[in-house]
Parts: structure tokens; sequence; C-alpha cells
């Protein structure tokens, strides 16, 4: 199947899974298996190691990370901008009064889906999707929103359900 039809599939079958996902992600609130860390490491790096995130880049494309002041200041001055200067050209304060992007897709993707400030790029961009976080089982909200966004997140989170179920 190609990258581009999964994709359009993706927000629908995310969609139809809300319900059993959310149950699941109570559960899981509830009672963690006390192996939970090592097997969502185990299950991130799977899945990414079957993932081209250069084919998608729906991350990037569709939302857009905060901004934290460090990340700010760190790509300011890859530009050689203050951060006032950074502020004003591409960010907007949102409605939690955190700094987001003007507008999506990121003005920084590439049409080859590659980031042109890769390697100072905001800490939420490398970390998404987050799901090789240490207690996953405290950003379920977070979650459900991934698996909307990111094939490689909605594999992990059906892998996860069949493996701990």
């Amino acid at each position: 199947m190609s990258m581009k039809s999964i994709l359009e599939q993706l927000p629908q079958r995310a969609a139809e899974k809300r319900p059993v996902h959310k149950k699941f992600f109570r559960k899981l609130k509830k009672n963690p298996p006390k192996h939970l860390d090592t097997l969502m490491q185990e299950l991130h790096t799977e899945t990414f190691e079957r993932t081209d995130c250069l084919l998608c880049a729906n991350c990037c494309k569709t939302t857009g990370p905060l901004f934290t002041d460090r990340d700010i200041e760190r790509i300011a001055k890859a530009f050689r901008l203050k951060p006032s200067q950074f502020i004003e050209q591409y960010l907007r304060l949102d409605e939690e009064n955190d700094y987001v992007l003007q507008s999506v897709p990121c003005p920084f993707l590439g049409a080859d889906n590659y980031c042109s400030i890769y390697e100072v790029r905001p800490k939420a961009c490398r970390e998404f999707p987050h799901t090789d976080r240490k207690k996953f089982q405290q950003i379920s909200h977070l979650t459900l929103k991934n698996v909307a966004i990111c094939p490689a997140a909605f594999t992990i989170v059906e892998s996860l359900r069949e493996r701990i179920s």
C-alpha cells in the first residue's frame, strides 16, 4: 500500500479505533505492566526500523510543535537572528501561551520531506511521536491525537494492544 493511501485512510482508522484505544489506555493507566517502558522501547525501535519518515512527514505537514525558549534560542542562533526576530518571522502564541508555528506545513520542511533545521530542530520534533517515552501510559491524550497523524504511532499502539491485552 502506498504512503499516500495509508495517510488518506489513517484519520478514519484512528477514529474507528478511538473508543478501543481510549478504553485500552484507561486500563493501562490504572494498571501499567512492570515492563511497559521496556516493551515501548522495543515496539518503538522495531517499528521505526521499518519506517521511513521521509516517505511520510505527515507530522511536519499537518501539525506544528511547541517551541521552548531553549529551542527558540538554538534555532535563532543557527539563523543568525535574535530570538525576537525568529519569533516574529515564524512563530505565534497559541491559546495556552505557548510558541507554535504561524502556519503548517512547517516552513522548514522541504519538498523532499527533509527538514532544513534538522540538526537544531525543536525538542518536540526530536521526540515525536513520543512512543519511546518513559511512563508512556501518562500521555494517552497525546497518543490518541498522534495515532491519527503518524502511521508508526498507530502501528505501535496496535502492537502494544496485541502484546498486553
